[in-house]
């Protein structure tokens, strides 16, 4: 095939779903425990501290930070479905671990172990590898977007399953999906070859290291996730006091928010695309989240105006998760497209890590707003930083002709 088709050939479309799913199964595995755990913790020995609380759930962006730029390089030198296979088998092992914790030290340990099952490197550059330039941001949106939505399944479900199972069933279950995720690795994701300079070398690390706009990107994901996870430690309990939702109610707020905040991403990623104007929509998706964050640093009351905020933030948030990795196979030199993404995934899990830690201390040092005045500034330093990109690849108009990456 080599006109560049506007849609997806039936193959890319089959890459980008299956690697999509994959994401999914692990990511909500992920988040099952978010919306309970703190609670939870409360009935572990130890679990009382509150830092004890935060290592629980920051630790695993932390191992995860450390070994995904190992695991993208070694995707580049051996494949990058071996590497996603034993990325998921460490996974299940932490969370079985995790599942039969009696303390919240194992707990720790479980966690510990889900993180260094780092797959996301690889994942994302084998989307890469998979789809044509022209495709690869739509391949991006549904990695996003299935991010996003387990999220806003796992605020639904895991308040339900937790009265059901308990929280070692929570861990069990992830540890099943990781399990599931294997065999959609190895059954239903098309076999891609590695290009034939994929062996990466000193020169293209250096660059994927030290390019200023790669650099400029992975300070965004940087700065995208630990907004995300600050901002959840203050959002919850104000839709609590301020909205009158009960906690197992707050599916209510955030699953129309998601879906809704999906629907308008993807028609502004089609245009954007179409008309060569990523720049200024990518630059628009940041502004979208720092205005979130501004609206509620005006303490809202009442469930609309949060409703309203929270779908701002997720429509900038998708359009971002979605345009970031794209961005970054693009500028990455081929030699070295895992180790690009290993380096930007290091820096996303590290992101998660820092909002968590740091979002957890300011909270418990000066209140909900000083979290998001932290995040309203931390944003507004990605903005300008944002503005000096030089290189946007894709943001011109798709040409009429485009090899094919498959024939």
């Amino acid at each position: 095939m080599s006109e560049a088709s506007p849609s997806m050939t039936p193959r890319e479309l089959r890459a980008s779903l299956s690697l999509a799913s994959i994401f999914a199964l692990r990511m909500l595995g992920l988040f099952l425990i978010l919306p309970v755990f703190a609670e939870h913790a409360r009935l572990l020995p130890g679990g009382a501290d509150a830092m004890m609380i935060g290592l629980v759930l920051g630790i695993y962006g932390l191992t995860q930070g450390v070994l995904q730029l190992p695991a993208g390089i070694a995707s580049d030198r051996f494949g990058r479905k071996p590497v996603i296979v034993v990325g998921l088998v460490i996974f299940a092992i932490g969370s079985f671990v995790a599942a039969s914790a009696t303390d919240i030290w194992i707990t720790v340990i479980g966690r510990a172990l889900q993180g260094a099952g780092a797959i996301s490197a690889a994942v994302t550059a084998l989307v890469a590898d998979s789809t044509r330039e022209s495709q690869r941001t739509k391949a991006m949106a549904m990695i996003g977007g299935s991010i996003a939505l387990m999220f806003a399944v796992s605020l639904v479900g895991a308040p339900v399953l937790y009265g059901w199972i308990g929280m070692g069933g929570l861990f069990a279950v992830t540890g099943v999906l990781a399990v599931m995720a294997i065999w959609v690795t190895l059954r239903v994701v098309p076999d891609v070859p590695l290009p034939v300079d994929h062996a990466p070398d000193a020169r293209s690390l250096r660059r994927v290291v030290l390019d200023a706009d790669l650099l400029r990107l992975n300070f965004g994901i940087f700065c995208l996730h630990a907004v995300q996870m600050a901002m959840f430690i203050v959002i919850p309990r104000w839709l609590v006091e301020r909205g009158g939702l009960a906690l197992p109610e707050h599916w209510k707020v955030y699953l129309p928010v998601v879906l809704v905040s999906l629907a308008l991403m993807m028609p502004a990623i089609r245009r954007s695309e179409r008309a060569g104007t990523t720049r200024g929509l990518f630059l628009f998706a940041i502004a979208l989240v720092l205005a979130a964050q501004a609206g509620f640093s005006t303490e809202p009351s009442g469930l609309v105006v949060s409703a309203v905020l929270l779908t701002v933030f997720f429509t900038g948030f998708n359009i971002l998760e979605a345009s970031l990795p794209s961005l970054v196979s693009k500028l990455a030199p081929v030699s070295a497209k895992g180790a690009a993404m290993g380096v930007y995934n290091t820096t996303q899990s590290l992101g998660l890590f820092a909002g968590g830690a740091l979002g957890g201390w300011a909270m418990g040092r000066f209140g909900g707003l000083a979290v998001l005045a932290i995040n309203a500034a931390a944003l507004g330093v990605w903005l300008v930083v944002a503005a000096g990109q030089r290189r946007w690849r894709g943001s011109e108009p798709v040409a009429a002709v485009e090899p094919a990456v498959h024939p």
